[in-house]
């Protein structure tokens, strides 16, 4: 059995590492595929590959296509979006990711952009704390309670909206579950953010739910750059001069909105929510052990493909 792991922004060395043990101790091979530049390198690479392992990294129908032994891929974080599950569902390829292990890096990055935007991106004008403030949360998966957790210690009151959670989830974290998406925009100073890029999510969070934010309303997205709609975002904030957004997923409209709105808006130059060295390693490794529990035993628990 073969590995491949095909990485256009690899792992760091020591999450290779950890890769190439969890592999090579079941006998089977790991290939790398790192820093590539083409897609002809990938196509190539994943001809003879039963397990790959990606990042960003697109598979799309060509791609399994050229994968002829191909039976698993994992995405190593909990985003999938990148993968043509249809495609990997009619080439009989099993799709898994590997919720939880960018949680805890993700969530930490939506207090540094939280507290960026409250004081005024450090501009040297008077701010205001987080202390007191109410934090709502647009799903409340793995990285929704890792930011719930935080907040606790920032002294908010945080607020969920999620129809796929039970509400005694939330109130077990003493997090007050919210049944609508227009009271959890209308009710809270910060709302983060959480939900994949769907169909129906795409485009959805807009000029009617941003502008519906009370005074001083931060948005936070961490998440996906589609789920928001850009050109209603950018009237909502000329509309809204009290509102912020804070990305780190960098609209298309980028250039535009910085320079219309200044430090209203924020974006990181690239997605860098899983972009610690905790993370790299954990989503890396838990990526390899999935990908042998699948080959080795059948093992699917994180299908996303079903």
């Amino acid at each position: 059995m073969k590995v491949l792991v095909a990485t256009e922004k690899p792992f760091a060395p020591v999450a290779v590492d950890g890769i190439r043990k969890v592999v090579e101790d079941v006998g089977y091979e790991l290939e790398l595929l790192e820093k590539y530049t083409s897609k002809q390198e990938l196509l190539s690479a994943v001809a003879t590959a039963d397990g790959l392992i990606i990042r960003s990294d697109v598979v799309d129908a060509e791609v399994l296509d050229a994968a002829k032994q191909l039976k698993v891929v994992v995405r190593a974080g909990a985003g999938y979006d990148n993968v043509d599950l249809a495609s990997a569902t009619a080439h009989k390829v099993v799709v898994e990711n590997t919720p939880g292990q960018n949680s805890n890096a993700v969530a930490e990055l939506v207090f540094g952009m939280a507290v960026m935007a409250v004081r005024n991106a450090y501009n040297g004008t008077s701010g205001t704390e987080l202390k007191g403030k109410r934090l709502g949360l647009q799903a409340y998966g793995q990285v929704g309670r890792n930011v719930a957790r935080i907040a606790k210690g920032f002294g908010m009151e945080v607020s969920a909206f999620d129809p796929y959670c039970p509400d005694e989830v939330m109130t077990n974290d003493g997090v007050k579950p919210v049944h609508s998406i227009d009271d959890l925009y209308s009710g809270n100073d910060v709302v983060s953010i959480h939900i994949p890029a769907t169909p129906e999510t795409r485009k959805s969070i807009g000029y009617y739910f941003i502008t519906n934010m009370p005074l001083k309303g931060v948005l936070i997205n961490t998440a996906r750059k589609e789920v928001v709609d850009e050109d209603g975002l950018a009237k909502a904030l000329r509309e809204r001069p009290d509102i912020k957004y804070m990305a780190d997923v960098k609209p298309d409209n980028a250039e535009a909105l910085k320079e219309e709105f200044g430090d209203r808006v924020f974006f990181t130059p690239k997605k860098m929510g899983a972009q610690t060295s905790e993370a790299n390693i954990n989503a890396g490794i838990a990526a390899a052990r999935q990908v042998v529990d699948y080959l080795r035993d059948g093992i699917n628990k994180y299908q996303v493909n079903k």
